[in-house]
């Protein structure tokens, strides 16, 4: 079984990239590989980011120092995810995870989305992840894509993030609402992990 490093000390992403792959893959964390420091996250693009920050595992990989070998893990893999608000023209997009400021909460960030979407009616959106995945000192991108609505407050409280107020299309709830089985299959990260299993398997 390939082992990997996870790019991420989120728990939550741990554990929907887990399900997904469904035991065929081991994912280890960040934390868990013993990877500490700040990981650089400066583009401007998704896929930008998710490549600096599994760059920066792969360095330490190889490194024999740092966590016990270069034959300890097959590689490395990182994402990068988006939610992207028509009304706004695609914020918060690539800053997302930071809307509300460096250090804020989820809360923050949804609190902001929702007062810069007060009294519009367009609420279309959509998320976006993508992975790089290096193996072998090659790298290799997949994305998924979700489209759906921003609600006008929060519904449910499982995932993380913006879930509680994104809703995605054919869908009467939010994905905060939603068991993680249901949401792993129709979800942005899903869609991307489901394209990484191929590639591994």
């Amino acid at each position: 079984m390939k082992r990997l490093i996870f790019a991420t000390n989120n728990r939550h992403k741990v554990e929907e990239v887990c399900a997904a792959l469904q035991g065929s893959v081991e994912v280890v964390s960040l934390a868990e590989a013993g990877l500490e420091g700040e990981i650089p996250e400066t583009s401007d693009t998704l896929q930008g980011n998710a490549q600096q920050k599994a760059q920066w595992v792969w360095q330490r990989i190889r490194d024999a120092h740092t966590i016990g070998g270069p034959d300890s893990y097959d590689g490395c893999f990182a994402d990068d995810t988006g939610l992207e608000v028509d009304a706004l023209g695609g914020a918060p997009g690539v800053y997302s995870a930071r809307y509300a400021g460096e250090h804020c909460s989820f809360d923050d960030n949804i609190n902001k989305l929702l007062a810069a979407l007060q009294g519009e009616s367009n609420r279309k959106a959509d998320f976006r992840t993508v992975i790089c995945l290096i193996e072998d000192s090659k790298e290799y991108y997949f994305e998924g894509r979700v489209d759906g609505q921003i609600l006008t407050e929060r519904h449910g409280d499982e995932g993380f993030g913006y879930d509680p107020i994104f809703m995605p299309d054919r869908f009467a709830v939010s994905f905060a609402e939603m068991p993680l089985t249901v949401k792993n299959k129709i979800s942005h990260r899903g869609r991307a992990v489901e394209a990484l299993k191929k590639h591994l398997l």
